[in-house]
């Protein structure tokens, strides 16, 4: 979907319509979880900081999120991939990878569902939406983002060669702003340099991500399309108007955003074995502390070991403008996630 967040703003407050729009945050205070291409042109992004993004387009108009009503147009959304295919693997609210390699229609060519899919979205919602055709998940993954907004690409397995050659690397679906950084020193600019490396050399400077950068460089991704992705990871954060400042203040606020996560993860049916403190502090220098068991976590230990972190935390008084906790190594299918077993004297 194109702006997602901020599209339905717009759509559902026509005032807005053609202004810059950011969702989340205020002019003093928060991050941008969404932007309208109005704001994109002044170089305002999601997750920036909202005084950086108001520094950069002061006439930049804040709204608050309406989660629900997001969910709406996702299911909708949803509804209308459904139509096509059982095939639909969700990566967030506004973005799916969908197989139509055999679909509900019987239809002989990918770029004629995605086609009728756009103007569905179109007429159920009032949103538009990009779409990427390719033969795998990498690539249908970077034609999807080409066009924006209201985009259509589609890459051939005879074009996709010489496309990836050509492709900075930043664009990599996969290769975040640091791992870029550790690619430049490396001589590493293109799709065509990255092809130039031997998996040796990539699985030593990378890891086990190695072997995925030497495969998709060259246009190979086998990853299947699954529409029951186990969920690794599951988080609440909150930014607060006002610096904390005080050790007390803390734990309180710790408190807060773990019994957010934890009715999120009641929600989710999962819960996790590790959990991580985020902790930003008002120069938004952030930093983070871990903690893993060998059993998954029940409410109260996340509440105990959310206060265990807190105690790593130094210079609590230079002001922290935002706290939040990630469980991961999710245990999933478990609806009962936080019973305990219960201890009998006999």
């Amino acid at each position: 979907m194109d702006a997602f967040y901020a599209s339905v703003e717009q759509r559902d407050n026509p005032e807005l319509i053609g202004k810059p729009v950011a969702v989340g945050g205020s002019k003093e205070r928060g991050v941008v979880a969404a932007a309208s291409y109005e704001a994109r042109k002044y170089g305002v992004k999601s997750a920036m900081p909202s005084v950086i993004a108001y520094r950069k387009c002061p006439q930049l108009i804040f709204v608050k999120p309406r989660f629900e009503a997001y969910k709406e147009a996702s299911q909708q959304i949803r509804e209308v991939f459904e139509e096509y295919t059982d095939l639909v693997e969700p990566l967030s609210l506004d973005e799916a990878y969908l197989d139509v390699t055999e679909n509900k229609f019987d239809m002989e060519f990918a770029m004629d569902i995605a086609t009728e899919i756009k103007q569905k979205i179109k007429d159920k919602t009032g949103l538009t939406a990009s779409a990427g055709i390719s033969y795998n998940k990498f690539l249908a993954k970077i034609a999807s983002d080409y066009n924006k907004p209201d985009g259509f690409y589609v890459i051939t397995p005879s074009m996709a060669e010489k496309f990836i050659e050509k492709l900075p690397i930043e664009k990599f679906f996969g290769v975040g702003k640091v791992t870029a950084k550790k690619m430049h020193l490396k001589g590493i600019f293109t799709g065509a340099n990255l092809k130039r490396k031997s998996e040796q050399q990539l699985t030593q400077w990378f890891g086990k991500a190695g072997r995925y950068y030497y495969n998709i460089s060259r246009g190979i991704d086998v990853r299947v399309v699954n529409p029951n992705r186990v969920r690794k990871s599951l988080g609440a954060e909150r930014t607060y108007e006002a610096d904390i400042t005080t050790q007390e203040d803390m734990k309180e606020s710790i408190n807060q955003v773990a019994d957010v996560l934890i009715k999120r993860i009641e929600k989710a049916g999962g819960a996790g074995k590790s959990l991580t403190l985020k902790v930003k502090y008002s120069d938004f220098k952030q930093i983070t502390r871990s903690k893993t068991r060998q059993d998954v976590l029940t409410a109260q230990q996340i509440k105990s070991i959310a206060q265990d972190l807190l105690k790593g935390i130094p210079n609590v008084d230079k002001g922290i403008r935002l706290v939040g906790l990630q469980t991961a190594n999710f245990a999933q299918e478990n609806k009962d996630v936080f019973l305990e077993q219960l201890e009998f004297e006999f």
